[in-house]
């Protein structure tokens, strides 16, 4: 079909020297002209394929035209509804008048609507008693014949304001269409046939080449874009995250260890084993293996100690001690748990033991900058400052909904050092937050098992126009410091974050589930932009 009507355009050129409108051609197997909108889009279709071997030249020549609706189209086929009113009623004297409800069963409930009015307004029919009547014996059906004019020429002779009337009714739409005027090009010729795109062997074998024709390459047309691999949304945040970590003198932390003990991810914290945050409802527990290793014997003794009987000015919780609880296997619940292991190997040469937290980064392939883990000048006491951070996964047996998952990121932050107050941590938030780009902030007092005082990081949403919680923060207690054997003037800030949260908030994403896990569009990854705070 396509070339066919390559040749009738080229017959019709190489006859009458111009086509000025494609609408008088007759396709083959039609015998009326192209008149219609779907003709000339197939028309258009070969003078394309023409004008890119420089056979042809057109210009487009937009026009406007009608099509009917649904309900046009069955008026034109059926009558308009007041006509069809007008046919169901009796003529007036002839007959026992027709009820409204009978008449709604003969021509239909919305027939009979819109049909009474126009049909009353006509003059057509009349009420006689409870039924109606015809008034006239004869009546010409005008919309019906509108609309056949429409479906034919594609507009009214009667003109626009019949046709904005016809519109109003949403009996017709407006239609844009197309025609074109076509000019020999300046490698006219009556052949179709096409050129060659490649040179082949079977043509230099044979010596065709020498009389082939050839498509000229276009050396100015975009090439195929190439597929190359995109960082995640949450990875870009990752990495400006720990950039600015990186930028404050911050170490990285090992945090590979995705299953950890109930001891420290819960006990060398100072969270009670009765904490509702340790039941399964909250945890995943492993059940094989089902139990941990033994942690240090004498860091142990000392954490179930202030546990149970109270110790470093506490009265610790008066609870019974529970060894299993204490060696069950779970998947961590934070990255604190990770936390309190740097922790435990900075303080051991306050504990006289040798100090390997360095040796823990490199061994982990964590980043370890000028400032590792304990680098700061050590003191008589064998302490020495320090700066930690970590973003990794954690789980928790959460309740999957638009904002939550069972499995997510923690961003965390560390800083050990003497003298250390809630007044220093305050100001560090500040700074570290507004690298982020988040200014407007607001300190809550709040409860966390191993943190006194704590405090919740609010920030002004400009988008929501409301205080959202960002953080949570506070400085780590006596009783998780002082038995891993860090001296008394030694304190340590901590705080954390989501990494989803930031990230939903960057990119104007409000269901989680939309930014990790299988219904994650590849497409959207590719396409999203960089971010920077």
């Amino acid at each position: 079909m396509a070339e066919a009507i390559q040749q009738l355009i080229l017959d019709t050129l190489d006859k009458e020297g111009e086509i000025k409108d494609t609408r008088t051609l007759v396709l083959p197997g039609y015998k009326e002209p192209a008149a219609t909108h779907d003709s000339q889009i197939i028309i258009l279709g070969a003078l394309n394929s023409l004008s890119s071997r420089d056979m042809i030249t057109y210009t487009t020549h937009e026009t406007v035209s009608h099509v009917l609706t649904q309900e046009g189209a069955q008026i034109a086929l059926q009558g308009s509804h007041e006509a069809r009113v007008w046919a169901a009623c009796p003529k007036k004297g002839e007959g026992e008048p027709i009820p409204p409800k009978q008449l709604q069963e003969k021509v239909g409930a919305e027939t009979a609507k819109v049909g009474q009015g126009q049909a009353f307004k006509n003059k057509w029919i009349g009420k006689e008693g409870d039924g109606l009547v015809k008034l006239v014996d004869s009546i010409t059906d005008n919309t019906q014949l509108q609309m056949r004019e429409v479906d034919s020429t594609g507009t009214l002779k009667a003109g626009e304001k019949a046709l904005a009337e016809l519109r109003k009714r949403k009996l017709i739409a407006q239609r844009k269409g197309q025609w074109f005027s076509v000019s020999k090009g300046p490698n006219f010729s009556t052949s179709t046939a096409k050129p060659e795109t490649d040179l082949t062997v079977d043509m230099l074998t044979s010596g065709s080449w020498k009389t082939s024709t050839y498509k000229k390459y276009n050396f100015e047309a975009d090439g195929i874009p190439p597929n190359g691999g995109a960082l995640h949304p949450l990875l870009k945040v990752r990495e400006e995250i720990r950039n600015i970590f990186l930028e404050m003198g911050f170490a990285e932390m090992p945090t590979s260890s995705f299953v950890e003990s109930g001891f420290w991810c819960f006990d060398a914290l100072f969270v009670p084993q009765q904490h509702p945050a340790r039941e399964v409802q909250d945890t995943f527990y492993l059940s094989d293996p089902a139990e941990s290793l033994p942690p240090p014997k004498e860091y142990y003794e000392r954490v179930s100690k202030v546990h149970e009987q109270g110790g470093y000015g506490s009265t610790g919780y008066r609870a019974p001690w529970s060894h299993e609880e204490s060696r069950k296997l779970l998947l961590r619940t934070h990255t604190t748990a990770s936390s309190a292991s740097m922790l435990y190997k900075l303080a051991a040469r306050c504990r006289g033991e040798e100090d390997d937290s360095e040796e823990a980064v490199k061994r982990e392939g964590a980043h370890a900058a000028s400032t590792v883990p304990g680098t700061g000048k050590a003191g008589p006491d064998g302490f020495r400052p320090a700066k930690l951070f970590s973003i990794d996964r954690v789980f928790r047996n959460e309740t999957m909904d638009a904002t939550h998952l069972a499995e997510f990121h923690q961003v965390e932050g560390v800083v050990a050092d003497r003298g250390l107050t809630l007044a220093d941590l305050i100001g560090f938030m500040r700074v570290f937050f507004k690298k982020m780009g988040i200014e407007n902030l607001r300190f809550k007092p709040a409860y966390n098992p191993y943190t006194e005082p704590s405090l919740e990081i609010f920030a002004f949403h400009p988008q929501l126009k409301k205080w959202v919680e960002v953080g949570n923060s506070g400085m780590f207690r006596p009783e998780m410091l002082e038995p891993m054997g860090f001296p008394k003037d030694v304190h340590v800030h901590g705080w954390g974050i989501s990494l989803e949260r930031p990230t939903m908030i960057r990119y104007g994403i409000n269901n989680i589930r939309t930014l990790v896990g299988h219904k994650v569009s590849l497409e959207s990854v590719e396409r999203s932009p960089a971010v920077r705070f």
